[in-house]
């Protein structure tokens, strides 16, 4: 009769090959590569039961400078393994560290900048975790997390309208068409990275700049407005007539995204043009606001936008001048207080100002954050939604109570450093992180929902 003897791992040399295989301590990302918005599980097993291990992520992010080199930046958290030796972050609420809640994304918003050059090496789409036992690192994972589809193709427009793009995936169906306005910041940052991503998701996207602060040098967006007063709303038509000329687009099926003065902008012209049948306004304005930029020009004198040619009625700042000597201090402007007091001091033409939503009867997304600090975004988002629901039209609905103004974003990117530029953005780095997560699933649901054909009606056979 055969005798077979238990495999202990301190016996055999193959024996100790096998256990270790088995029993190796590995952070699990799956998948390993995601595109933005996409879940991924990230999990760690097989390590010593009931025990504090610790985590820690490392990326490196680009700076704004031209040129500068990649930073490092890092965060660490410290938790407690279950009975069965394993951690899961989505579930797992950290002991101690640089984030306090349950959060997958934890490692990656949390993260502050070690004042290091990153590797050289390192993709800035990638980050990187170690797991420490009793200080030594025993596994290591990476998450690779794209923008954008490989094989999205992205056009430049020409002098038609300057800094524009046109982003599509490859195929000759005709898709719904998304224009994207970028903030005050001008230039061509939104739309260059918004419209990549949004045509990741099966729509042909229009990134369509519109100012260019007189400071940016740049000899293709000199025909785009200096100062940010009287921008023209009914530009937008000639943009529609663009898509028109298409024929991979399917102009029956349009939408406008919009965040900031984006969003006042889309706003304004979704109650004025007939062919915009849905709206993503990421930190709104429910009123139209005075417009700023322009040299020699009295404050209170000028409005943010105009109609064929008229500006159209605006809120006063109270005083912005100081908050903009501020940003350029480096002080941290909080452009909420020039907004803020000034529709307090400037009742009446608030109401004349206002953008009347409830004359749009297409489909509206609004997302804002009660602790924006440059504008009530929270409170106008929901001045919005209450009156088109008087109006008996629906909104979808985001306001975060704890987020700031920058929702854009899918909340894997750090959010500690938010307030720690010229201008505040405010919201508590977890409560905004949060809020970009759900309001960026929420954005491309609202878009799939409102701009997908409408289902094919069943044949009924006469009798």
């Amino acid at each position: 009769m055969a005798v077979r003897f238990p495999i202990r791992c301190s016996v055999l040399p193959i024996a100790l090959l096998a256990c270790a295989n088995l029993h190796a301590q590995r952070i699990e990302v799956r998948p390993e590569t995601i595109l933005s918005g996409d879940e991924v599980q990230i999990v760690l097993k097989q390590f010593p039961r009931d025990a504090r291990i610790e985590v820690r992520a490392e990326r490196a992010l680009s700076p704004w400078q031209p040129g500068a080199k990649a930073a490092l930046y890092r965060s660490q958290a410290q938790f407690q393994t279950s009975a069965a030796g394993s951690l899961d972050l989505s579930t797992a609420t950290p002991v101690e560290g640089s984030y306090a809640v349950a959060d997958v994304r934890g490692l990656a918003w949390s993260m502050q900048p070690t004042g290091e050059q990153a590797p050289g090496d390192w993709p800035t789409n990638r980050l990187h975790f170690k797991a420490l036992v009793e200080g030594e690192v025993v596994a290591e994972a990476s998450l690779t997390i794209h923008s954008a589809r490989d094989d999205v193709v992205v056009e430049e427009i020409g002098d038609a309208f300057p800094g524009a793009v046109f982003a599509h995936v490859p195929g000759k169906a005709r898709r719904p068409a998304i224009i994207v306005l970028g903030g005050s910041e001008g230039y061509d940052w939104v739309a260059r990275g918004m419209s990549p991503q949004l045509a990741s998701h099966g729509f042909a996207v229009l990134g369509l700049p519109y100012h260019a602060p007189a400071f940016i040098q740049r000899r293709d967006l000199d025909m785009l407005p200096k100062s940010f007063t009287d921008i023209p709303v009914d530009r937008l038509q000639s943009a529609y007539e663009w898509l028109r000329r298409r024929d991979d687009v399917d102009a029956d099926r349009i939408g406008l995204y919009g965040v900031s003065k984006g969003a006042e902008f889309s706003l304004i012209a979704a109650t004025r043009m007939d062919w915009i049948d849905a709206v993503a306004a990421i930190v709104p304005s429910d009123v139209v606001w005075e417009g700023f930029g322009a040299m020699g020009v009295a404050p209170g004198t000028r409005s943010s936008f105009s109609w064929h040619g008229e500006p159209l009625p605006f809120v006063p700042y109270d005083n912005i001048q100081a908050e903009f000597s501020a940003m350029g201090s480096g002080s941290g402007a909080v452009l909420r207080r020039p907004h803020d007091h000034g529709r307090a001091a400037n009742t009446q033409r608030a109401i004349a100002a206002r953008i009347p939503v409830e004359t749009y009867r297409g489909a509206l997304l609004v997302a804002g954050g009660m602790l924006d600090a440059v504008w009530a975004s929270g409170p106008m988002a929901q001045s919005i939604a209450e009156r088109r629901a008087e109006a008996g039209l629906e909104t979808t609905t985001l306001v975060f109570w704890g987020a700031g103004h920058a929702l854009t974003g899918d909340g894997w990117s750090p959010t500690t450093q938010l307030d720690a530029g010229p201008m505040s953005m405010g919201g508590l780095p977890a409560d905004t992180a949060q809020a970009q997560a759900a309001t960026w699933r929420a954005t491309l649901e609202f878009f799939k929902a409102h701009l997908a054909p409408p289902a094919p009606q069943p044949v009924v056979a006469k009798p």
